[in-house]
């Protein structure tokens, strides 16, 4: 069956809209295939989508993504939670695209790293009898596995938590951020696809700080790169 064939209108129905596991290159387009159908998502079919392009800061969004459809959450779990559900409230995406900066001391600096795996790295209640990185009473499990992945890019499990790392010695995450937990969160909450891409611009150690400041102006050309393979970049502006 060629790509053609199996490529899908998009529904939003909960069976071809909740169950999207994977984004993939093919045959010179670019698909988001659901697994539980078999069925691709073109770039056209995307754009139809709204999808929200979600960054903590301006600065890692810079010129590339002027012409998006974008939001600025700020800094840490809180901002993110409260202006992502407020713009998922106002402008009812169907795709939520969080891009931004992150450290670590596994991937290099420079490598664009794709994370549908997300921790609390700040949530400690083992004094209470509960997991590590566990939430009390929240029914979830300490790892939250939710996201989209991208064929051909690395994946990593990204920490989130309300401090900037400079001394990374954790094993069970191997990224780290302020904001993509809460954000994913929110998106698997309110059942919309979520696709999370994290630029490695420090080594979450003691030179993070000098280095976070120099890489984070990389950040949307490195971005805008990625997504610009088999011009999906140009076609999704086009539909927005």
């Amino acid at each position: 069956m060629t790509i053609e064939s199996k490529r899908a209108e998009f529904s939003s129905s909960e069976q071809s809209r909740f169950t999207i596991s994977m984004l993939s290159c093919a045959e010179n387009n670019f698909f988001i295939m659901n697994e539980l159908t078999g069925c691709y998502l073109d770039a056209s079919v995307i754009s139809k989508m709204n999808p929200l392009f979600v960054f903590a800061l301006s600065s890692e969004a810079a010129e590339e993504f002027k012409e998006f459809n974008k939001l600025f959450v700020g800094i840490g779990k809180i901002n993110a939670v409260f202006n992502l559900t407020k713009a998922i409230q106002e402008r009812k995406p169907g795709l939520i695209v969080n891009l931004g900066s992150a450290g670590s001391n596994k991937f290099k600096r420079g490598e664009v790293i794709c994370c549908n795996r997300f921790i609390q790295r700040d949530m400690d209640v083992r004094g209470l009898g509960f997991r590590l990185y566990e939430t009390p009473f929240s029914g979830l499990e300490p790892v939250l596995e939710y996201g989209l992945k991208i064929e051909g890019l690395k994946e990593g499990t990204c920490g989130t938590g309300d401090s900037f790392e400079m001394n990374h010695t954790a094993s069970e995450y191997d990224v780290i951020d302020m904001e993509a937990y809460s954000l994913a969160l929110v998106a698997m909450k309110e059942q919309i696809p979520f696709l999370c891409l994290k630029y490695i611009s420090d080594g979450a150690d003691g030179t993070a700080a000098e280095e976070w400041h120099v890489q984070v102006h990389n950040t949307a050309a490195a971005f805008k790169r990625i997504l610009s393979v088999d011009s999906i970049v140009e076609k999704l502006s086009d539909g927005l």
